[in-house]
């Protein structure tokens, strides 16, 4: 069972920066994508960013294009989240996914396209 670790959460106000750390308890090949999902109560989990693991390859979800960089650590399977300019609508818990196989002809930005997930890692925002 692959666990993803993750931290970087808290309170900021409008303007600031969070960085979001996730780490896989595995180094194995096998994780094809990992991917940043947010969630408000009472709304779906959406993608916020997708990283493919074998070439850095990102998609962006169109809210935070130009704001929000997913990029990868050194440490195989770690990835981190740098938000910039944060909104009050950026407000939610942040969940990390990783999945194991790929998805033909697309990139990943379903929840369903994802194997783990990590508990969680609350980003508030106040204006």
């Amino acid at each position: 069972q692959v666990q993803l670790v993750e931290s970087g959460g808290g309170s900021v106000q409008a303007g600031g920066s969070l960085r979001l750390s996730c780490a896989a308890s595995t180094s194995s090949d096998a994780i094809t994508y990992m991917a940043w999902f947010r969630q408000d109560p009472g709304k779906e989990r959406e993608a916020v960013a997708v990283i493919y693991t074998g070439g850095g390859a990102t998609k962006y979800a169109d809210s935070v294009k130009g704001r929000f960089t997913l990029s990868q650590g050194n440490v195989k399977n770690t990835v981190y989240l740098q938000m910039n300019n944060l909104k009050p609508e950026d407000t939610a818990m942040y969940y990390c996914a990783a999945a194991y196989r790929p998805v033909p002809g697309r990139f990943p930005f379903l929840v369903d396209d994802y194997n783990y997930w990590g508990q969680g890692t609350q980003v508030t925002v106040s204006s």
